[in-house]
């Protein structure tokens, strides 16, 4: 049995952190800390957990020792917290996007601020276990990858890895609201997203730095990649539609020769390509509280394409139950272990 304390606990990604950890027998949950909810309890923020928990939200000054730290705060905070939170945690795993690039310039320029603790950034291991397992298990800092690069890192990396691609890889980003956060913006505002396709960022998104870079390990050659990211009216979940060239004389069999190799044995994933039915691709829907990545594809060979469609749900395989994937690595658990709900249909 662990100690895991939360750190920002009252937002989507906290909540669902808590939702997780209460079911995961071998994790106490010894603090969970919200500035604005302080004192109270996290049913007022987290109102699926009434009766499920009596924790009362603490403040993030009064911290004790513990196992394991997990935070989720908004991009930019954890590297000002950082130097305190190792020395009260061996263990860390950051959900934020601080430490998952390990090049401070690359960072910089991403993010448009200053890495204040930049000497750490090369400690993280980033937290996908299908590709970086071994390191997981070894490591003592995690940093998780951003929920619209997960699905498209796991959904491209057998095809860069089995040299299936060519390397001009354009990813068609569908979004839900819940990937903005807790905070209310104006964009956010009901009558501004309800109903709408929003194309919000059709270039330039920043989780481009860290597909980039982590597929890189396993590419001979320089990357392209380009994101674009459009707004649509759901709570959560996550759909890619990756545009691909596939090299001169690659088949379909090929693509799933190469799928399989790479994840035949990965708890996580499922390769959902059907000739018939409604779900016979990815859809994120049925993923809701799943820590599955489905991905998909299909050969259009009249244009020499290879579009591959995948779809996770971000606030599970996207971001909490990523980290609990990692944590389970990192202590010896069964990697399933807390993370085996199927998820619900019809929902």
């Amino acid at each position: 049995m662990i100690n895991v304390s939360i750190i920002g606990g009252s937002g989507y990604a906290g909540g669902e952190l808590l939702r997780i950890l209460l079911n995961h027998p071998k994790v106490n949950i010894k603090q969970i800390t919200s500035r604005q909810f302080c004192n109270m309890q996290v049913s007022f923020a987290h109102p699926n957990l009434r009766k499920r928990t009596n924790l009362i939200f603490s403040s993030p000054e009064k911290l004790d020792k513990t196992d394991l730290i997990i935070i989720a705060l908004p991009n930019g905070i954890s590297m000002s917290k950082m130097k305190q939170l190792i020395n009260i945690s061996p263990k860390i795993i950051d959900l934020g996007a601080d430490f998952r690039i390990h090049d401070q310039k690359t960072f910089e320029e991403w993010y448009g601020q200053k890495h204040t603790l930049s000497k750490l950034l090369k400690s993280f291991i980033y937290g996908i276990a299908e590709i970086h397992r071994e390191k997981i298990t070894r490591s003592s800092y995690v940093s998780c990858g951003g929920c619209e690069a997960t699905v498209s890192i796991l959904s491209l990396y057998p095809l860069i890895k089995n040299e299936i691609i060519k390397n001009n890889i354009i990813i068609d980003a569908k979004m839900s609201s819940s990937q903005a956060g807790l905070r209310p913006t104006h964009s956010s505002h009901h009558p501004e997203r309800a109903g709408s396709v929003r194309s919000y960022m059709p270039s330039g998104h920043r989780h481009t730095a860290e597909i980039i870079q982590e597929l890189s390990f396993f590419s001979k050659n320089k990357l392209n990649i380009a994101i674009s990211a459009t707004a649509i009216d759901m709570v959560r979940g996550l759909l890619v539609t990756i545009h691909t060239i596939p090299e001169i004389g690659i088949t379909e069999k090929d693509v799933w020769k190469a799928y399989r190799k790479e994840y035949k044995n990965e708890p996580f994933i499922r390769i959902i390509k059907e000739k018939q039915g409604i779900y016979r691709y990815p859809e994120p829907k049925i993923l809701q509280g799943t820590n599955y990545c489905d991905i998909g594809f299909e050969m259009d060979t009249k244009t020499n394409r290879l579009v591959v469609i995948g779809a996770i749900d971000n606030l599970v395989k996207g971001t909490a139950g990523q980290a609990v994937q990692a944590m389970n690595l990192m202590y010896g658990f069964p990697e399933t272990m807390g993370l085996e709900f199927s998820g619900l249909h019809p929902i």
